[in-house]
């Protein structure tokens, strides 16, 4: 057969009834990043894998070394193991393409937000409805079924495709840390987050910081004889307005169709145990955006030195200073070089499923594990079904018809990535 042959059977081999099949089947597994279900949900799908008769390697990850690494990308959920696991078909003397998705998932949340259990996946028309349903388990799904129409063609690839399924992404990227340092790498990635049919190429960076302002206790009836920690943040919280503002001027043309590329956000705020108590410590955490290209280091010490120059000018903070510490997750930004035949290729490849035109090249405003195999010289885009802004709320969503087109666009770009004999 042509290449054009291989191309048309591979296409005619994508099943989109086992496509809904099994994105309900891995929706119905709780996989929370850091829980049981997550390493469970690794295990379901090494017995997919083993029956596609790929090469499959699932093993445990060591923790205690993975976390001693210098590298090491941080963490935020507990967690007493971590399961690597990695699919592989073809030849070593070819292109390696690398197919990547992550299986956890964040929790849902309030419940009384969902309509219905957000583990038993709602199907209402093509939209399936669900928690993981867009992040990221219909692009885990799409990566599984195009390697099963490749396979139905009973093709010989020239060089080497593999299935990277890694967890804890959502807390810093322990999955892809630990399989890029088992050895597991490739000519080029393909990661299936959600992009809704753009190729993201870059992604901003987002680190979690936590800031402990101090106090004086006393007790509420004479508050004018303490400190409250609560009102020592002000200062604080509004200087760090102004250090998002001035760091978002003149960003990345990839990012610029954002309102703001690199957020700077506070998440939580805690202070308190007494409400007749001035609250004698408060400590806020949220994450910090890092501009493409930027080096962790420098936008730590820019939060690090905006939080020290609100503390010299306030007569309390002066004397009494908050505290910056960098727990959870360290995301840097990455991206694919300017022109590497990647994009062309993943978008050619949409462009001849949909009849369209070629999508559009972004940068994404969050962390990913773009970052972890870009800085393992590994060229690397997102390319996957969903719409982001769906991701970790009560409305997760994919439409089917999107899984569809993104496997098929992946038969595509693995078949002309790594060739065939």
């Amino acid at each position: 057969m042509t290449m054009n042959d291989v191309e048309a059977a591979a296409l005619a081999a994508v099943d989109s009834a086992a496509i809904g099949r099994l994105l309900l089947e891995l929706l119905e597994v709780p996989s929370v990043t850091g829980s049981a279900a997550e390493s469970e949900l690794q295990h379901v799908l090494a017995g997919h894998l083993e029956r596609l008769d790929l090469d499959v390697d699932l093993w445990s990850m060591n923790l205690p070394e993975l976390r001693a690494h210098d590298d090491f990308p941080g963490g935020e959920a507990p967690r007493a193991e971590a399961w690597g696991l990695v699919g592989s078909r073809g030849h070593d003397d070819g292109p390696a393409l690398i197919l990547q998705g992550h299986v956890d998932v964040v929790p849902p949340g309030d419940l009384a937000q969902w309509e219905g259990d957000p583990f038993r996946p709602r199907v209402v028309g093509e939209v399936v409805h669900a928690r993981g349903a867009c992040d990221m388990k219909a692009g885990v799904v799409a990566i599984l079924a195009a390697l099963a129409a490749i396979r139905a063609t009973d093709v010989r690839l020239r060089g080497r495709v593999a299935a990277h399924f890694v967890v804890s992404e959502e807390d810093g990227g322990l999955g892809a840390f630990g399989t890029l340092r088992r050895g597991h790498t490739g000519d080029a990635c393909i990661i299936t987050e959600p992009t809704s049919g753009a190729l993201m190429t870059a992604n901003a960076g987002a680190l979690t910081f936590r800031i402990e302002v101090p106090g004086r206790a006393t007790h509420g009836s004479t508050r004018y004889a303490g400190v409250s920690a609560i009102d020592a943040y002000l200062p604080i919280h509004h200087a760090l307005a102004r250090l998002e503002a001035r760091r978002n001027v003149g960003a990345d043309p990839l990012m610029a169709e954002y309102p703001v590329p690199y957020p700077l956000s506070v998440g939580t705020v805690q202070a308190g145990d007494w409400a007749s108590s001035v609250p004698d410590l408060l400590v806020a955490e949220g994450r910090l955006g890092v501009a493409l290209g930027e080096d962790p280091a420098h936008a730590r010490a820019d939060l690090e030195q905006c939080v020290a120059e609100a503390c010299a000018a306030d007569p309390w903070l002066r004397s009494h200073p908050a505290t910056v510490t960098w727990p959870g997750g360290q995301f840097a930004s990455g991206r694919l070089p300017a022109g590497h035949p990647l994009a062309a290729l993943v978008g050619a490849a949409h462009a001849d499923v949909t009849g369209g035109s070629r999508p559009a090249e972004r940068g994404a405003p969050y962390g990913s594990d773009l970052r972890l195999y870009a800085g393992a010289g590994i060229p690397t885009l997102q390319y996957g079904p969903g719409d982001v802004r769906l991701a970790h709320g009560p409305r997760e969503q994919v439409h089917a018809g999107e899984v569809v087109t993104v496997t098929r666009a992946l038969v595509l770009a693995t078949l002309r990535a790594v060739g065939c004999r």
